[in-house]
């Protein structure tokens, strides 16, 4: 019997890894290459890649020919780039200019498309936020499919909401793929149903949803307490390093895996004062006595819903006055490996660091590894039909 082939991944602007580790747990793709400008972040995707080349740094800064030298694979070598380039200076991108040049003066994303212009993979999947759609009346995505054209590249694009693909949490992100065969862009099926709202976009076509006739079959969306119903009871300022109870569902299962001890689940230790705060928390600021608080947005210092997805989790979600991040019944925020549930990290992904407040930022600036590896089983199709 023939072996299957094997995919290389290049993973830019890679953070922890948790985009290129769906990759990895979609099928036989190889991540041999990750580079990020955070140390922190480096770190984490080293623990978890450990046979790829990895680089911290300014990536405009990294001549390509060293990569491939560095990694010993030629111009062809590599089969997908994926990868977020931050979203400033989409509105500079010179489209027709040579990608295969280093030039420090470069944005970020020229970046990422001259990887794809040097490397020429068969597919490319570029992530980004949901604005990029409208910004600017949509002149800055018009730059980045053309800057891809130019490369000689088809591409398409959609918004995808990481709870229909298995994520307890609603993050949306604009997703585009891009691809040198003739066949057409294949886009992930939805496992999952739920309504969520997208602001701003009047092509509903381009969100990536359940199809009316099958979203009656799928399953509901995970729901926050689905994803941490079974971790310790804890307070703030309280730590557990071991399970207490069995997995109360397949999702809370298929995150332990096989995870021998139960780690970052500490908790913030509040001020009484936040702790004051807390305990009169609800689904919004509102909920808060005026006297207690003067600032903070309307998410601010407010409960997660115990039966609904998550919002979007950001960087600061261990702390209640940046964000929407109480545990729905515990007067507390929530603990790093809270977070990395509703990201959907499996408990065994390893973070770098002991600080709680660096990892969660680590955990709340990535791609949700169940929402790459769908994308990944979607690209898989493309590349087993090109070959």
């Amino acid at each position: 019997m023939t072996p299957r082939r094997r995919f290389t991944v290049m993973d830019l602007f890679c953070g922890t890894g948790g985009f290129s580790k769906g990759f990895e747990n979609s099928g036989p793709f190889d991540v041999i290459y990750g580079i990020d400008l955070l140390q922190s972040s480096i770190d984490t995707f080293a623990l978890n890649h450990p046979d790829a080349l990895v680089v911290a740094g300014d990536i405009r800064a990294v001549p390509r020919p060293e990569v491939a030298q560095r990694l010993a694979v030629d111009r062809g070598g590599v089969d997908v780039i994926i990868g977020g380039p931050p979203c400033q200076g989409f509105s500079s991108i010179r489209p027709n200019r040579s990608t295969t040049y280093d030039d420090p003066r470069n944005t970020l994303f020229e970046e990422f498309a001259a990887y794809v212009g040097y490397w020429r993979p068969q597919v490319f999947v570029f992530e980004n936020v949901v604005g990029l759609a409208t910004h600017n009346r949509g002149a800055d995505l018009d730059a980045v499919l053309l800057a891809f054209s130019a490369l000689g590249y088809r591409t398409d694009w959609r918004i995808l909401n990481s709870g229909h693909f298995g994520v307890p949490q609603k993050r949306e992100r604009l997703i585009v793929i891009g691809t040198r065969s003739e066949e057409p862009v294949v886009w992930p099926t939805p496992t999952h149903r739920g309504i969520f709202r997208t602001i701003g976009i009047q092509d509903k076509a381009r969100m990536l949803r359940p199809g009316a006739s099958d979203s009656g079959d799928l399953p509901p969306a995970w729901t926050v307490m689905d994803a941490i119903g079974d971790l310790p009871k804890i307070a703030s300022g309280e730590f557990a390093v071991e399970y207490d109870a069995l997995p109360h569902n397949a999702y809370q299962a298929a995150r332990r895996g096989d995870a021998a001890e139960l780690t970052l689940h500490n908790s913030t230790r509040h001020t009484a004062r936040m702790l004051e705060i807390i305990s009169y928390s609800g689904p919004n600021r509102s909920s808060i006595p005026t006297h207690l608080i003067s600032t903070g947005f309307s998410s601010s210092y407010s409960r997660l819903a115990a039966d609904e997805p998550a919002p979007t989790i950001t960087v600061n979600f261990v702390h209640p006055a940046s964000n929407k991040c109480i545990h729905p019944y515990l007067d507390r925020a929530l603990t790093p490996r809270e977070g990395a549930r509703l990201q959907s990290y499996d408990d065994s992904f390893r973070f770098a660091g002991s600080n709680r407040t660096t990892i969660a930022k680590q955990i709340g600036n990535a791609v949700p590894p169940l929402l790459g590896r769908a994308i990944g089983s979607a690209v898989l199709e493309m590349l087993t039909r090109s070959t």
